[in-house]
């Protein structure tokens, strides 16, 4: 075993930073202030500055710690190349902790950006990278201000459905829902209860138009069930049921 793999186990020192992803934290959030919002992170940026100097402090603490605790080299070539080494070593782990703060920091403040410009795609892939990186909590933040973003965009074609809509409000409604189910993250707070809501009305506005055009409604349809709330304890079928809806509307209109 050579003195390089004595003083860092490879596993070690593969990814310092992300296991420390705790202590940055309060580090990402002073850097999406500061890449968010210019005129307050001039008026915070003397705090931003102190909690970063301390991250990189507790970073190189860290850090020395598992140096210290890792074998020493049996023949060191001397203890001044040795202490250089280490200097070192604590340097790039106080950087790399602190470059990843940057990165999260930055990605949810252009997530935020990206959210107002309605490229929510983008937002999606963002939010699945942080938590491939193992920070979860900063990918569900994103996507929940996605998931509203997306029902403030929808908002007044939601507010106007009833069971009394005419066939193109009908359509407009079914295009606004399936919108939300395709564009609201699916882990975003009662996503599904909030779509669930709207299909009673909308299936009585299909039925009625069903009845006044003396259409023959099939025994498999379940139209008249879901306008009556048949489906309204069941949010996790909300796909299907939108879907039998549209295929229902699709036949009356064909």
């Amino acid at each position: 075993m050579s003195e390089q793999e004595r003083v860092i186990d490879p596993a070690m020192a593969t990814s310092p930073y992300l296991c420390l992803r705790q202590a940055v934290r309060p580090a990402i959030l002073v850097h999406s202030l500061l890449a968010g919002d210019q005129e307050r992170a001039g008026k915070l940026a003397a705090e931003c500055e102190d909690l970063l100097v301390l991250t990189g402090e507790l970073l190189k603490a860290a850090g020395q710690a598992r140096i210290l605790a890792a074998p020493e080299p049996e023949m060191p070539d001397s203890l001044q190349s040795a202490g250089d080494r280490h200097a070192q070593l604590l340097d790039a782990y106080a950087e790399a902790g602190l470059m990843w703060a940057k990165i999260v920091g930055c990605s949810v403040a252009l997530a935020g950006a990206m959210i107002d410009r309605g490229e929510w795609d983008d937002v999606r892939r963002l939010a699945g990278f942080l938590a491939g990186a193992g920070e979860e909590s900063a990918a569900a933040d994103l996507r929940v201000r996605l998931g509203k973003a997306v029902f403030h965009a929808h908002r007044e074609r939601l507010r106007g459905i009833s069971n009394k809509m005419p066939p193109t409000g009908i359509a407009e409604a079914i295009n606004a829902l399936r919108a939300v189910l395709r564009d609201v993250p699916e882990d975003f707070p009662d996503r599904n209860r909030e779509v669930n809501r709207f299909l009673a009305p909308l299936a009585s506005a299909i039925h009625a138009i069903m009845k006044d055009q003396d259409i023959d409604i099939p025994f498999s349809s379940r139209v008249e069930h879901i306008a009556t709330g048949g489906v309204a304890k069941y949010p996790d079928i909300v796909t299907i049921s939108l879907d039998e809806l549209a295929a229902e509307f699709e036949g009356i209109c064909s």
